[in-house]
């Protein structure tokens, strides 16, 4: 179906519901792409690409003990609403494997909120994480690349 006669559809749908007083949901989960490059998530720094070279993880290790607390203090927290959302992750040119991790920040948060992980990220490769956040504070990162981890906030 092509994407003009989609969003007419959905149009009319909407129209349908607001005449008939029923709610109208949303066509589906918003999605969120983020891009890996060795030792960090572009779009999380500003989508600088700090170039750094990692052959295998504990490259990413050593870049990160000395560069991750002044790029975490530059970074700007993601703030989403509660709601369904699909992470679309991408390997952009790191040479091995990688994943995702997104969960409460903190033990207790990581214990009572939602978390999605995954791996199988094989360079050029997307995969897509889908998870419904709550109101709360959460972390994500690759424990695989590995990157810092970056934060991320649900309020209504």
């Amino acid at each position: 179906m092509s994407t003009s006669r989609s969003r007419s559809l959905r149009l009319v749908a909407s129209l349908l519901a607001l005449l008939s007083g029923t709610a109208f949901a949303a066509a589906g989960p918003t999605v969120i792409e983020l891009n890996q490059v060795p030792c960090q998530f572009l779009e999380s720094e500003g989508g600088i690409d700090r170039g750094y070279q990692s052959r295998k993880a504990d490259d990413c290790v050593a870049i990160n003990d000395r560069t991750a607390d002044d790029r975490l203090a530059e970074a700007e927290p993601m703030v989403l609403a509660p709601g369904e959302y699909i992470f679309r992750v991408s390997n952009r040119n790191v040479p091995y494997v990688l994943g995702f991790w997104l969960r409460g920040d903190g033990l207790l948060a990581r214990a009572t909120l939602p978390s999605v992980s995954g791996g199988g990220l094989a360079t050029g490769k997307t995969q897509d994480y889908r998870i419904t956040l709550e109101p709360g504070e959460y972390v994500y990162s690759c424990p695989l690349n590995p990157t810092p981890d970056y934060p991320l906030v649900v309020r209504e």
